[in-house]
């Protein structure tokens, strides 16, 4: 019999509410046809598709994220019974990975995906105590990168195993964004949500600096920023240069990449950084500050940068100034759903 994994997740494509929906849909899309991992999904029930064996919604009703987690955390730790193991992501599996360890023999393997240091500026005290809780309790720590599993280490003395993710591609559909945008020079574009972590305030002073005269940046997303990096493109003058476009749909992101002639991650902290290879997969160099991905991939895809006004400006001078093909190896999702197989059948062993 093969081992039954309960994964626990939060959104599901093509409702994400982040880079870690993509990640447990793709793993479950993985094991769904494979017979070496029975692989089980509890989600919200708000954001868990009807009618697919193997996908467990649990009502969490309204309230802050933090009611909605303990409410689906007695059915999680139900379902556990009846598990080898439990997967739980982030911080928010603390209260149902605890709960179902307790009253189970289940192995407890949880993922970080980010940290809260990597999400905040001054990461909130509840966070960083539920993070070294998890560090503490959980059996096994899976992390997303070298770069993350050295700040788990640093941060919360404990060790990981690193299994990176896959590369997630998009399909332009054609659609001309410059043109629909009335963008006649160089187009620079970010996707993301609009945090202290995304390090956006460097990228629009990077603006200031730049030599080229034609260059509009295109901001997708939102967040509790947004209205604050309006405010500052205002002040900076920037106002014919930057374009704040909202939220853009999963089928639109192709047409926007390709519509680039760079992509810019200038985040303070980025774990993997699955927009980078998202960009990439359509052609588009990426200027980026360290990230998980970088790891995987040639230099010469990624120009790498510090969280810092002046090198962001340089790199993507620097970038605009190549004309060489991206050539990389792509990690399929194939390859990552074998080694979470490989780690969970080692969990059992130990």
């Amino acid at each position: 019999m093969p081992p039954t994994v309960l994964m626990l997740g939060w959104g599901f494509p093509p409702d994400v509410t982040g880079g870690l929906d993509i990640v447990v849909g793709e793993l479950f899309e993985q094991f769904e046809s494979r017979d070496d991992v029975d692989f089980q999904l509890v989600l919200p029930a708000e954001y868990a598709p009807e009618d697919r064996a193997g996908i467990h919604g649990v009502p969490t009703g309204t309230g802050d994220i933090i009611t909605r987690i303990g409410r689906l955390a007695g059915e999680f730790a139900e379902l556990a019974a009846d598990a080898d193991i439990i997967h739980t992501n982030d911080w928010f599996g603390y209260n149902p990975g605890s709960r179902a360890r307790s009253e189970t023999d289940v192995a407890w393997a949880t993922s970080f995906h980010s940290l809260s240091s990597d999400r905040n500026v001054n990461p909130p005290d509840r966070e960083v105590r539920t993070e070294q809780r998890i560090a503490d309790r959980a059996d096994h720590i899976v992390a997303v990168s070298e770069f993350t599993r050295e700040r788990i280490r640093r941060e919360y003395d404990a060790d990981a195993t690193v299994i990176y993710n896959g590369f997630s591609s998009v399909e332009p559909t054609g659609r001309d964004v410059k043109a629909d945008l009335g963008i006649d020079g160089t187009m620079l574009l970010f996707v993301g949500r609009h945090t202290h972590q995304k390090g956006l305030s460097y990228l629009l002073y990077a603006l200031t600096k730049l030599r080229h005269d034609d260059v509009t940046l295109v901001l997708g997303g939102s967040g509790h920023l947004t209205d604050q990096l309006e405010r500052f493109v205002e002040l900076l003058g920037l106002g014919d240069s930057v374009r704040f476009v909202g939220y853009i749909a999963q089928g639109e992101l192709g047409d926007y990449y390709a519509s680039a002639d760079l992509f810019v991650s200038p985040s303070l902290s980025e774990p993997f950084g699955l927009t980078i290879v998202e960009a990439l997969s359509v052609g588009t160099r990426v200027v980026a500050c360290r990230s998980g991905v970088a790891e995987l991939l040639p230099g010469d895809c990624v120009i790498q940068v510090t969280p810092d006004s002046e090198s962001i400006a340089d790199g993507i001078e620097y970038a605009l100034s190549l004309d060489t093909p991206i050539e990389y190896e792509e990690r399929t999702w194939a390859e990552v759903a074998d080694e979470h197989a490989a780690f969970y059948h080692d969990v059992l062993k130990t």
